[in-house]
């Protein structure tokens, strides 16, 4: 990941359809409009959860899934592990990083076998330590996102990843909803995070629409996280607070044009900024001077352009002499009073 850039990631998620080519052409498709990677999740409905119809395994959360029992989703929901090979090969020639997100230990070593060059832990397993620590020892790269998260969360899950030897930590503010309102994104936090934890900081967005990576490079956001779907009405588990191809492509222009705009801290006199001085004020003669007249606030005034003395000034020539006569309309220096 470039420091001095913003790493967009195009997260897969559950929006593959079911169908091995909608996945590749959704790579594809988010190299075209600009993604820096691809995500990927990696779990069955049986490694991340048990076949129970209990009310415990029920989704009651006001969410768009509620109903469903949380076996039943995240069957429907998972990427076969047969098509990781595949995708990671096709992204590979698009040129575009292809990552995932494990959520037990047999899916990070099956990664592993895939030489998956970072892995990112998902809000809800942020207190899954046994899990965080399997992946630090790997010596990736780790992304972790803080939906659900205390602070004494997010550094118990940073202490672990540096107990490790692994220092290459991004914590992603993130609100888990889905999707998430606006005034509840608290954006704030993502600069709050880089200082307080000493961490790259980014924002794993699920509000709708593009404002909120916008908002959050401008605060200093590294990285960018954002639900992708090659078209809506492919439907899914997550189809209705991801962002199309069209929404998608906007997203990242926004972004790189912000950065564009934040540029760095400047404060040099280019010879652009030179050139505008001359719109600047200066001190003018407004008023036709005779010699040994008294320079006064009726014949010479600060106004624009930039030729004249520096207005700093204009206090101390006020009550002097004029050396000769003076034109309306110019210059005033220094060298024509005594």
């Amino acid at each position: 990941m470039n420091s001095n850039k913003c790493f967009i990631i195009a997260e897969m998620s559950a929006n593959h359809g079911g169908n091995i080519e909608i996945a590749k052409e959704t790579i594809r498709a988010a190299k075209e409009i600009g993604a820096d990677a691809i995500k990927l999740q990696t779990y069955t409905a049986d490694t991340i959860t048990i076949n129970a119809r209990n009310d415990y395994f029920k989704i009651k959360q006001g969410t768009h899934w509620d109903g469903q029992y949380l076996y039943d989703l995240y069957k429907e929901a998972s990427l076969p592990w047969e098509w990781h090979k595949e995708l990671f090969e096709t992204a590979q020639e698009e040129g575009l990083i292809c990552f995932s997100s494990p959520f037990d230990k047999s899916a990070v070593d099956f990664l592993e076998e895939l030489n998956c060059p970072i892995y990112k832990v998902a809000s809800f397993e942020i207190t899954d330590i046994p899990l965080i620590e399997y992946i630090a020892s790997k010596g990736k790269p780790l992304i972790i996102s803080t939906g659900i998260a205390t602070i004494e969360d997010i550094q118990l899950a940073i202490d672990v990843c540096r107990n490790a030897g692994n220092e290459q930590i991004t914590i992603l503010k993130c609100t888990s909803a889905y999707p998430a309102s606006p005034e509840d994104a608290n954006l704030l936090t993502i600069p709050d995070i880089a200082k307080r934890f000493k961490v790259i900081a980014g924002l794993s967005d699920h509000t709708l629409g593009i404002e909120a990576p916008v908002v959050a490079v401008s605060l200093g956001a590294k990285v960018i996280e954002k639900h992708f779907i090659l078209d809506k009405s492919i439907g899914g588990a997550d189809a209705h607070f991801s962002l199309d191809k069209i929404e998608f492509k906007k997203m990242v222009d926004a972004v790189r044009f912000t950065e564009k705009m934040l540029g760095n801290i400047d404060y040099e006199m280019t010879d652009k900024k030179k050139k505008s001085r001359e719109f600047s004020r200066s001190l003018f003669v407004v008023k036709d001077v005779r010699k040994g007249d008294v320079i006064t606030e009726e014949n010479v005034r600060s106004i624009r352009p930039g030729y004249g003395l520096h207005p700093k000034y204009f206090k101390e020539i006020l009550g002097k002499t004029a050396k000769k006569d003076l034109k309306k309309g110019t210059p005033f220096s220094l060298n024509m009073i005594y």
